[in-house]
This record gives C-alpha cells, sequence and structure tokens, in this order.
C-alpha cells in the first residue's frame, strides 16, 4: 500500500497532476519510464498510443521479419552451394 501511495504521490507532482487536479494514466507512464526508481514499470505502464499507430508498428516489424527470413534462406543456400562445389572438387 505504500509502495502505490508513494508512486501515485511521486506521479502527481512530477506530472501534470497539479494542473488538472488529477492523476492520470499518462502521469504514471511518464514516471514509470522517467524516474530510475520506477523503471522497472516501463512494461506495465507503457505509454499510450493511437490504435493507428500500433497497427503501422506491427506492419514494419512484419515487413522486416520477412526481409530477415528471407536473408536467412539466402545464406542457407548459399552453404549448400559451397559444400556442393567442394565435393565436386574432391
Amino acid at each position: 500500500e505504500l509502495f502505490v501511495q508513494y508512486l501515485a504521490t511521486y506521479s502527481y507532482k512530477h506530472g501534470r497532476g497539479k494542473e488538472k487536479n488529477a492523476l492520470t494514466y499518462s502521469d504514471l507512464s511518464h514516471t514509470a519510464e522517467e524516474c530510475e526508481t520506477f523503471q522497472f514499470l516501463a512494461d506495465i505502464l507503457p505509454k499510450k498510443i493511437l490504435a493507428s499507430k500500433y497497427l503501422k508498428m506491427l506492419e514494419k516489424e512484419k515487413r522486416d521479419g520477412e526481409v530477415g527470413e528471407d536473408d536467412e534462406e539466402d545464406e542457407e543456400e548459399e552453404d549448400e552451394d559451397e559444400t556442393v562445389d567442394e565435393n565436386v572438387g574432391s
């Protein structure tokens, strides 16, 4: 209980809580991201992003992942070609 109270108080004082006279989720996520004491909460209290931005991020990761997989397949084919060349020369 004391930890939650400390987190809330710290977030309120160092966030926009005083301006709005309220503690918001963005105050908590900002505290988790910026304060070294609360950085372990960064995964639990991530910053909010729009769904459209999240979908774009997923598409980009998917494209990057496909490119990475293609590169790995090309490397495997090159390795197989080298092995065949070595066997032919023997």
